[in-house]
C-alpha cells in the first residue's frame, strides 16, 4: 500500500513538472510573439493581426519620407520600409488582406505615389481609412485600397502640386511638375469615384485657403464627391476586408 502510494505522489510529481515546464515553454512563446510584434510596431509602424482571417495592418503616419531624410524630432513614413512590406504581404500565404491606416500630412510626392500604386497593384483584398488627415499626397494614398473608407472627423487637403526647396524657374521645372500633377490627377481618377473636372476644380480653388490654393474637406463631404467610398469606422473597414476575404475564397 505504502509502495504504491510511493509511486503515485513520484508520478504526481512528475505530472506537476511536466505541466509547470509545459506552461513556462507556452509563456516563453507567447512572450517572444509579443515581442517579435512590438518590435514590428515600433521599426515598421505595422502588425499582422490573427484574427477571424489574418490580415497585415499598415500605418501611413506624419510624412512620408522620400529620396531626403527627414529631421529625427519629425515623425516619419518611410518607403524603404513600406515598400519592401507590401511585396512580402503580397507573397504570402497566411496573409489574406491589407488594412492601411492613414493620418498623414503629405510629403515626397514620388514616395507616396510609388507607394499608392504598390497599394493599388496587389491582388489580395485591401481597405484603406483615413483617420485624422490623408492630406497632399495622401490623397492617392487614401483612394489605393480596393474599398476606402474614411471618419467623420477627418479632413483632407487636395491642392496643386507644390514647389519646395531650390527650384530651377525655368519653363521645363514646371512643366515637369505639371506632368507629375496630371500623374497625381490621373491616379486618384482611376481609382475612386471622383470624375476629374470635380477633383481639379476642388485643387484649383482659390476661396478655400487662406495663403494658398486648394481645398479642405471633410470625411462626409469626401464621400459624397466620389473621392472617398465610405464613412466608417475601423470597425467597418475591418469588416469589409473580412466580406473581399471570404468573397474570394469562395470564388
Amino acid at each position: 500500500m505504502k509502495k504504491n502510494k510511493k509511486s503515485y505522489l513520484k508520478k504526481s510529481e512528475k505530472q506537476s513538472n511536466d505541466e509547470e515546464k509545459e506552461h513556462e515553454e507556452s509563456f516563453c512563446i507567447f512572450n517572444n510573439v509579443n515581442q517579435e510584434k512590438m518590435q514590428q510596431i515600433i521599426q515598421m509602424g505595422s502588425i499582422t493581426t490573427n484574427g477571424k482571417h489574418k490580415i497585415h495592418c499598415m500605418t501611413i503616419i506624419g510624412q512620408i519620407e522620400g529620396h531626403y531624410i527627414l529631421p529625427k524630432d519629425v515623425k516619419a513614413t518611410k518607403y524603404e520600409h513600406i515598400i519592401p512590406a507590401l511585396v512580402a504581404i503580397e507573397q504570402s500565404k497566411k496573409i489574406k488582406g491589407l488594412l492601411v491606416i492613414l493620418n498623414t500630412v503629405g510629403g515626397d510626392i514620388e514616395a507616396g505615389l510609388a507607394i499608392a500604386e504598390l497599394i493599388a497593384g496587389l491582388k489580395k483584398p485591401t481597405v484603406s481609412i483615413v483617420l485624422g488627415g490623408g492630406h497632399s499626397i495622401g490623397v492617392p494614398l487614401a483612394v489605393s485600397g480596393k474599398i476606402s473608407f474614411i471618419v467623420p472627423s477627418a479632413t483632407m487637403t487636395i491642392h496643386p502640386v507644390r514647389i519646395s526647396g531650390t527650384v530651377l524657374g525655368v519653363p521645363q521645372a514646371f512643366s515637369y511638375f505639371k506632368k507629375v500633377q496630371n500623374r497625381i490627377v490621373k491616379f486618384v481618377v482611376k481609382n475612386s469615384k471622383i470624375k476629374k473636372d470635380v477633383f481639379l476644380k476642388y485643387m484649383m480653388e482659390t476661396d478655400e485657403l487662406a495663403t494658398d490654393v486648394g481645398s479642405v474637406i471633410d470625411g462626409t463631404d469626401a464621400v459624397k464627391i466620389g473621392l472617398i467610398d465610405k464613412v466608417g469606422s475601423i470597425h467597418d473597414a475591418i469588416a469589409a476586408l473580412y466580406e473581399m476575404i471570404e468573397k474570394k475564397e469562395k470564388n
